[in-house]
């Protein structure tokens, strides 16, 4: 049974972590680290894990080579920039799933344009239901979580891409995303008096970190030139993903139908609803699934496809966790539900 780190564990995305492995079936859950926090029992941080004993009274290690040097499995749940540092440290044999965006930019130039601090280089990228992706992620020793957002516009994208049914130039994305995407730490834009009634658009124009890892995964799937204008929006709830993906079309509904269907007909998180049925974040909340649906307006000859997903399962933990499992040669759903939470 792999023994488990969670760095970063103070934070959302570190806590569905320490839940996850928690509940796996075969992962042991061994050390959790944190900064400021460090010395903290996990109850104090994370009050949901109040009435689990074994868990409640764990404490935060300060994140160090030595606090990490027994464990078989690393999940890195640090803010941007930081993984790369504490890559340099740690055993070449030990595996590691970076949730962070350090290790996911294969060119150089995108990471210095879009983020501070150095270029780290670059892993696997960890999206399985990508072609050909579970193979190479299953190989590898080091794997580069997705972004949220990406994830819910790439997997929205890839099998029209590959079936050469959209025009991949021109591709326009709206999506909403809950508050817990910006990360724990407070600040003003995201208290509650503020967030609360309203929604708001921000790093508009191609400035979001997301574009260049989405054109990146995408490119891979075409010949042609991928361009994607891409604007997020924040929405006044805890969590969830809701994207609105439009491009020009080179086939009918059916056809363009058929292609997500039969692209995902076999995946256990992937699915596309019945055609009466749009997706809605409420419905993805806590599982590992994303919801899929597609129309196409005549008048204007586009396709929309809709996504969504939990930013924090899906987009985050979840995702991580499946990585992890394939890593392991694991069942790739061990530990793991596409049943959300509802109401």
């Amino acid at each position: 049974m792999p023994k488990v780190a969670i760095v970063g564990a103070s934070g959302y995305a570190g806590a569905e972590l320490i839940r996850l492995v928690h509940s796996h079936p075969d992962f042991e859950l061994r050390t959790i680290t944190a900064g400021s926090l460090a010395g903290s029992r996990l109850a104090q941080v994370h009050p949901q894990f109040s009435a689990q004993a074994e868990l409640a009274d764990l404490m935060f290690a300060q994140t160090s080579a030595d606090a990490l040097a027994d464990a078989e499995l690393i999940f890195l749940a640090l803010p941007h920039g930081q993984s790369g540092e504490l890559i340099t440290t740690l055993p070449e044999s030990v595996k590691v799933v970076d949730l962070g965006a350090d290790f996911r930019l294969t060119d150089a130039g995108q990471w210095e344009k879009y983020y501070e601090g150095a270029y780290a280089g670059s892993f696997v990228y960890g999206l399985p239901e990508l072609p050909g992706r579970r193979t190479q992620i299953a190989a590898s020793s080091k794997v580069a979580n997705p972004g949220c957002y990406a994830t819910a516009i790439e997997l929205g994208l890839a099998p029209l891409i590959c079936a050469q049914l959209i025009e991949v130039n021109d591709i326009i994305v709206v999506a909403a995303s809950g508050t817990s995407g910006a990360g724990r730490r407070a600040t003003a834009n995201l208290l509650g008096s503020e967030v609360m009634g309203a929604m708001s658009a921000y790093r508009i124009g191609g400035t979001h970190q997301h574009t260049p890892e989405i054109e990146q995964e995408l490119q891979g799937l075409t010949s042609e030139s991928v361009a994607i204008n891409f604007t997020p929006m924040l929405a006044p709830m805890p969590r969830g993903i809701l994207a609105t993906i439009s491009a020009k079309a080179n086939a009918n509904e059916q056809a363009i139908r058929k292609a997500l269907i039969d692209a995902y007909q076999g995946e256990s998180f992937v699915r596309v609803l019945p055609a009466d049925q749009l997706p809605n974040t409420a419905a993805t909340l806590g599982s590992n699934a994303v919801h899929l649906q597609v129309a196409v307006d005549p008048h204007t000859n586009r396709v929309t496809v809709v996504t969504a997903l939990d930013n924090l399962i899906k987009g985050a933990a979840g995702q991580a966790v499946q990585n992890a499992n394939l890593m392991f040669g694991l069942p790739e759903g061990a530990g793991l539900t596409a049943i959300g939470i509802a109401p």
